[in-house]
C-alpha cells in the first residue's frame, strides 16, 4: 500500500466507477470524462480497468504529461486542451457515463456553470463524482493554527461565485451545500462520504512507525467515511450524483 492520500483519493475514483456501474474492481467499459485530470495519474490508471477515458485539463504541459504516462502503460487516453467554460466545444452532449469531478469546484470562478457544463455531457442515467474541500476540516485546522479570524471567515463564507472576492483561497464545503448545489442543476445526489476522514491528523511517524498501521488506518477510514458525523469533518467530501432526465428542474 503506498501513502495513505493517494491510496483514499484512488478509492474514491474507484468507487465512482462501480456506482457508475463497473464492476467491484473497478473494471468496465464506460465512457469516462476526467475533468480537470491534470497529468493523468488517475485517467490511466481507468483507461487500464478498460474504461474510454478523456481528460480535459487547461493545462498543456498536464496533458502532455497525461499522454507519457498512457503510452508507458500501454493504454489509451484522450486529451483535450479546454476547462468547464468550453467542455461543450471537447465533449459531446450526452455522451459520458461518469463524469470524475474532483478537485475542481474549488478552483473554478462560477461552481455552477462547471456543474451545468458536466451535467450536459452526461448521458441520461449518467453520473457526476465531485470531490471538494471540506470547510470543517479546514475551519479546524485553521484555529488549531491559531488563526482564529481566518477560521471565523470561513465559517461565515458561503461557495459560491462570490467567493474569489473574499481572499480565502481555494473554496470550502459543507456536505449540504455540495448537494444543494447537485440537486439545483438536475442531478440527484445518491451517495456522500468522506475522503481521508481522520488520515490528515495522523502523523507519518505513526503511520509508518508500526507494521500494519497504515493497513489498519485505511480500514478505518472505509469503516466511517458514510457515517454522516464523521464524513462532514472529512478533509474530502465526495458526493456522487446521477442524472435522472434530461430535463433541467
Amino acid at each position: 500500500m503506498g501513502p495513505i492520500r493517494g491510496v483514499l483519493a484512488w478509492q474514491s475514483v474507484l468507487d465512482a466507477l462501480v456506482q457508475a456501474g463497473a464492476a467491484e474492481d473497478g473494471s468496465g467499459s464506460l465512457d469516462v470524462l476526467d475533468l480537470g485530470g491534470g497529468t493523468g495519474s488517475d485517467a490511466v490508471r481507468v483507461a487500464a480497468l478498460g474504461h474510454r477515458v478523456t481528460v480535459v485539463d487547461p493545462s498543456p504541459d498536464a496533458l502532455a504529461a497525461s499522454a507519457r504516462r498512457a503510452a508507458e502503460a500501454g493504454v489509451e487516453v484522450e486529451g483535450r486542451l479546454g476547462d468547464s467554460a468550453d467542455l461543450a466545444e471537447h465533449v459531446a452532449d450526452g455522451s459520458i457515463d461518469l463524469v470524475i469531478c474532483h478537485g475542481v469546484l474549488e478552483h473554478v470562478v462560477d461552481p455552477a456553470q462547471a456543474v451545468d457544463a458536466a451535467r450536459a455531457v452526461l448521458r441520461p442515467g449518467g453520473w457526476l463524482s465531485v470531490l471538494v474541500a471540506g470547510r470543517v476540516a479546514a475551519v479546524a485546522g485553521r484555529a488549531a493554527a491559531g488563526d482564529f479570524a481566518g477560521a471565523q471567515a470561513l465559517v461565515a463564507a458561503t461557495p459560491d461565485a462570490t467567493w474569489d472576492l473574499a481572499g480565502l483561497g481555494p473554496r470550502r464545503w459543507l456536505p449540504e451545500e455540495l448537494e444543494a448545489l447537485l440537486s439545483a442543476h438536475g442531478l440527484t445526489p445518491v451517495l456522500a462520504q468522506g475522503v481521508r476522514v481522520l488520515s490528515d491528523e495522523v502523523p507519518g511517524v505513526v503511520v509508518d512507525g508500526s507494521a500494519g498501521a497504515r493497513e489498519q488506518l485505511y480500514a478505518l477510514e472505509r469503516e466511517v467515511r458514510r457515517i454522516p458525523q464523521f464524513a462532514g469533518r472529512s478533509a474530502g467530501l465526495q458526493t456522487m450524483a446521477r442524472l435522472e432526465s434530461t430535463s433541467h428542474p
